[in-house]
């Protein structure tokens, strides 16, 4: 019988983790912005040019007409280009959170891939190009790749590289997008165990309202530290996410092994009538950084001294993404982490 992953050594490493790179991919889709594209590329730009400055950065274009825009707009953001790698592999979108490859790391501090099914969500039909990624990075990179033959998105799981691991029931097992309809509760387990190293599945209810993922992890509770999560709270009781969020803290809570901080819901944020996933778990830790989605709410200021307290080491920046947010993602679902 093959040995999996987790039995020959291999396991994710949290995002805190020292990192080779950020994956991103850049943005060419209107049809994600409507009627905002124009703005998309410089939020980008400016993400870019604070990831460069700490860490390597693979952004991932459709040809090389696309290169030469980014390098320009990157040339006047002042983006450190000698970080930049850029890749002409064409994507149906730019969530790389979602369709990049979850890499994990050995004992000997060998880099792998695990590539999982990509399939547009169980929503969109588009989504070929996207799920043809993680073989193209293991063969430019010479990785070996493990095959789980199960559909899992980045964003739908968050780990603490010490074996737990936070998901829902919402995007993993419900009926309604369902990504892999034939599969248990302890089938996934067992995946995510082999593949990933995550022995302690920690399984939430639902996510937030106006998430098209059905419940993505990283818009409700992330981890900060091997035994720190911070769960995003709703204190309005009218609101749809109030009881899901407050059932999603409880289950946390009652565990007894996590200490768990909360973080707010911003104000709602609208776009021509659309409620957006706005949200401030959608961070992103990189070396030495975290980028933190601000809405010009007045909780943002608070958002980012709590996130400063949960990461000393690290400078926290806040990036506007009331623009960014109705492609239905921000910080997180933007990037993926390659661990050092």
């Amino acid at each position: 019988m093959t040995e999996t992953p987790h039995q020959l050594g291999y396991r994710m490493p949290a995002e805190w983790e020292r990192h080779e790179a950020t994956w991103l991919a850049w943005p060419h889709n209107p049809e994600d912005w409507p009627g905002k594209f124009q703005a998309i590329p410089w939020v980008y730009a400016e993400i870019v040019r604070l990831l460069s400055a700490h860490e390597s950065v693979h952004i991932l274009v459709n040809d090389a007409k696309a290169e030469q825009r980014a390098q320009r707009i990157l040339e006047r953001a002042g983006a450190n280009l000698d970080r930049v790698t850029f890749h002409q592999w064409p994507t149906n979108r730019s969530w790389t959170r979602d369709f990049c490859p979850l890499f994990v790391k050995h004992a000997n501090g060998e880099v792998a891939i695990t590539d999982w099914k990509f399939n547009g969500w169980a929503k969109y039909e588009n989504f070929a190009l996207d799920n043809d990624v993680p073989r193209a990075i293991a063969a430019r990179d010479s990785m070996t790749r493990f095959e789980p033959g199960l559909v899992l998105e980045g964003g739908s799981i968050d780990v603490n590289g010490a074996g737990k691991l936070l998901t829902t029931e919402e995007c993993l097992l419900s009926d309604v997008q369902a990504r892999n309809p034939d599969r248990s509760r302890r089938d996934i387990e067992r995946a995510l165990a082999n593949y990933l190293g995550a022995t302690d599945v920690i399984w939430l209810g639902r996510g937030i309202e106006g998430d098209d993922t059905h419940g993505h992890i990283d818009d409700i509770a992330r981890f900060t530290s091997v035994d720190t999560v911070v769960a995003v709270v709703e204190t309005d009781k009218s609101s749809a996410n109030y009881e899901p969020l407050k059932e999603n803290l409880a289950r946390l809570r009652v565990r007894g092994d996590l200490r768990v901080v909360t973080l707010p819901c911003p104000e709602p944020v609208y776009f021509a009538g659309q409620l957006l996933p706005a949200s401030y778990a959608n961070f992103y830790i990189a070396n030495g950084l975290v980028l933190a989605p601000t809405f010009g709410d007045p909780r943002d200021r608070a958002v980012l001294n709590t996130l400063a307290r949960l990461f000393p080491g690290r400078e926290v920046v806040g990036i506007p993404c009331r623009d960014l947010v109705l492609g239905l993602g921000t910080l997180h679902c933007m990037t993926q982490q390659e661990p050092a």
